[in-house]
């Protein structure tokens, strides 16, 4: 059977080998906290499970304004330290402490394997995103215990777009301003076609700076032939899976301080050394 490799296509290939491969949940946009750019449904269900008296202190299950106050707390945070450090250390609200994240466990330490267990890994297809346009959806997002990640921007050559119309998509249509395209808020936004992938860790509209994430092929740019599949699949086959995908976040240093090429370096680095 020939591969439906159309951009609707490509979207529900790589959501489904994620979700039957790699384990993840199919997020639902409508769990989209767009004033707090996180999938509130998520964090709830993460939070509940994983530290059920911070739980109760915060007030997850209501919203309610000490809710309200921790979700504002969890934004500044965010944009003071960015998404990865967050997840790394988790915050502070108070006297509360509350873990975001637990990173790979060691082989005699099952306790911190059952808590590594417990993220909830989810990819959400057409997420409205934007607070004042709300017909704006990206192709997919994939969020960690309800903290978005990554988004991507899909396209393909048979559909007469390549993986530079998804970068000028993300130049012309996705605004800086939004407040998931804000630096740090993200790790990585993604424009991917079934030959090639790019990346990019700041969104600055045509000042957007995109580097290559492909593996390569007979010592030049691209990716080889897949006899098996799409070029670009070991992006959802091999990087994203739950063990790459937390190497990742423990290797890579997001430093808001510091110029977004060097932060890309940084990712790119921690990436490439997976493939």
């Amino acid at each position: 059977m020939a591969t439906n490799t159309s951009e609707k296509g490509l979207e529900s290939l790589i959501v489904a080998s994620l979700v039957e491969e790699a384990e993840y949940i199919q997020g639902n946009a409508n769990d989209y906290d767009r004033e707090h750019a996180i999938d509130l449904s998520k964090l709830i269900a993460f939070v509940q499970i994983t530290q059920p008296k911070a739980f109760d202190t915060l007030a997850l299950a209501q919203d309610t304004p000490r809710r309200t106050k921790f979700l504002n707390r969890l934004q500044g945070e965010i944009a003071k330290r960015g998404i990865i450090d967050v997840l790394r250390l988790g915050i502070d609200d108070g006297p509360v402490h509350l873990d975001i994240f637990y990173g790979s466990p060691s082989a005699k330490n099952p306790k911190a394997q059952e808590l590594f267990r417990k993220n909830i890994f989810s990819i959400t297809r057409q997420l409205h995103y934007s607070r004042n346009e709300t017909l704006l959806s990206l192709d997919l997002v994939l969020f960690i215990n309800g903290l978005p990640v990554m988004t991507f921007e899909l396209k393909n050559k048979l559909t007469k777009q390549t993986v530079e119309d998804a970068v000028q998509q993300y130049k012309r249509d996705r605004d800086p301003r939004e407040l998931l395209f804000q630096f740090g808020r993200c790790a990585v936004h993604l424009a991917v076609d079934d030959h090639e992938v790019r990346m990019c860790t700041h969104l600055k509209g045509k000042d957007s700076w995109f580097l290559p994430l492909n593996k390569g092929y007979n010592d030049g740019a691209g990716n080889p032939p897949n006899p098996n599949g799409m070029a670009t699949d070991y992006l959802w086959k091999e990087l994203l899976t739950k063990t790459n995908l937390t190497d990742i976040i423990e290797n890579y240093a997001q430093i808001i301080e510091k110029k977004a090429k060097r932060d890309m370096n940084r990712f790119s680095h921690a990436i490439t050394s997976l493939m």
